[in-house]
């Protein structure tokens, strides 16, 4: 590649690479033809305060610095650019030679800044972050009232993130009513396992009544789909593929990818051991509403519910035989779901957190009666106790509109 090339497509970043480099370059390149002082010193006595030696000797450690830094130089464009680096690794410094590790450290720098930009590896996969410390604490800060799924999610998460050689992917189903947020917590997830986010190549998102609205087409359906999920595999090995109200998806749909969810026998399959997939459903809301219920009417606090109690009557339920994709797939019948995710209704205080949060993101100052006026908008259920909110926070940020001047 050559220096043009170079320079024009590294731009700014050169002078950031100047500057780590202590301005050695061009002190360097100047010293290996004289020093930079004779030209208006002229040359140096024998006898001066410096002395021939003392002279040579520097001029033999400038030439030397700009030798560092031109290959400095080279290894940073071969990492940024793998394209004509073959030619040049003729020309590179003897093998074995690396940057040192503070060197590394301000490669890595310079890298991620470059590659913030634009794409600069063949798969989505040098965006990765699998921040997982991130998702915790925006779990805790921003998703109220789902001490389950909060648990589940990050334990999962971290558990399959850190395995060296997963057998399967990780397939999580959220359940509950609309408005808990599934849906909040699928795109946190997104983001914070890639830096772009939901816009990640890396990232699928399917919603069935938009995505495949007609059944009568579900034999097209399914070759698009396995061809979608076959191509972002090979593109990124890790995927995240998130499906909004998996109860509405012809259940031949589910059946049709479940090969990538299943354990990898390694006999003409896709590799798909690192991927995720999410399901989003209201099934089951109803099971979990009624065990939040009856803990309250019980006055034990909603934080002593258990995954080990609610998560058999959510099986239950979703095993029924109804017009749901659940029951009539094979997914429960081949414990290919690794967690059933329950979000439990929220009450009235959950409501009024939600409105704080909207009310912070847009940048408006808020009170407690205001919150208070936000959450009595809502609708709250069962008749009698009018304990849950029918829609947990689904519509509060547009709720808060009324109280914009």
């Amino acid at each position: 590649m050559g220096q043009g090339r170079l320079w024009a497509r590294l731009g700014p970043a050169c002078c950031l690479l100047l500057l780590l480099l202590g301005g050695s370059a061009g002190l360097g390149s100047q010293g290996a033809a004289r020093g930079p002082w004779e030209e208006e010193q002229g040359p140096v006595a024998e006898g001066g305060p410096w002395g021939r030696a003392r002279y040579e000797a520097v001029k033999k450690h400038l030439g030397a610095v700009s030798a560092l830094s031109k290959r400095y130089w080279q290894y940073l464009a071969c990492k940024v650019w793998q394209e004509g680096c073959e030619e040049e690794e003729e020309s590179s410094p003897r093998p074995g030679w690396s940057l040192p590790l503070v060197g590394q450290d301000y490669l890595e720098i310079l890298s991620a800044w470059y590659c913030s930009f634009g794409k600069c590896c063949k798969t989505g996969d040098c965006r990765v972050v699998n921040n997982i410390t991130g998702l915790e604490a925006d779990l805790n800060g921003q998703l109220h009232g789902q001490h389950l799924a909060k648990e589940v999610v990050v334990q999962a998460m971290r558990g399959f993130l850190q395995s060296p050689r997963p057998q399967k992917p990780l397939v999580l189903s959220f359940h509950g009513w609309s408005g808990t947020g599934k849906n909040f917590v699928a795109r946190m997830v997104a983001s914070h396992l890639y830096r772009d986010g939901m816009k990640s190549e890396c990232v699928r998102l399917f919603i069935s009544l938009f995505h495949f609205p007609h059944h009568k087409y579900v034999d097209s359906y399914k070759a698009q789909l396995k061809k979608q999920i076959s191509e972002t595999v090979q593109l990124c090995k890790q995927s995240l593929f998130i499906f909004d109200e998996a109860e509405k998806l012809h259940f031949s749909l589910l059946d049709a990818i479940k090969p990538f969810m299943a354990h990898y026998n390694n006999k003409g399959q896709v590799d798909s051991r690192r991927s995720v997939f999410l399901f989003l459903s209201n099934l089951g809301g109803n099971s979990i509403n009624e065990v939040a219920l009856d803990f309250w009417r019980a006055g034990r606090a909603r934080e002593e519910i258990s995954m080990e109690f609610l998560e058999q009557r959510l099986r239950l339920e979703l095993q029924e035989p109804a017009e749901n994709s659940y029951a009539r797939s094979h997914l429960l019948e081949e414990n290919l779901i690794d967690f059933f995710v329950p979000f439990l209704p929220l009450e009235y205080h959950h409501v009024k957190l939600c409105a704080r949060d909207a009310f912070l993101a847009r940048g408006l100052p808020y009170s407690e009666a205001a919150l208070d006026e936000v959450a009595r908008m809502m609708v709250f259920v069962p008749k009698e106790e009018k304990l849950f909110s029918a829609q947990g926070c689904k519509s509060v940020s547009q709720r808060i509109n009324y109280f914009l001047p």
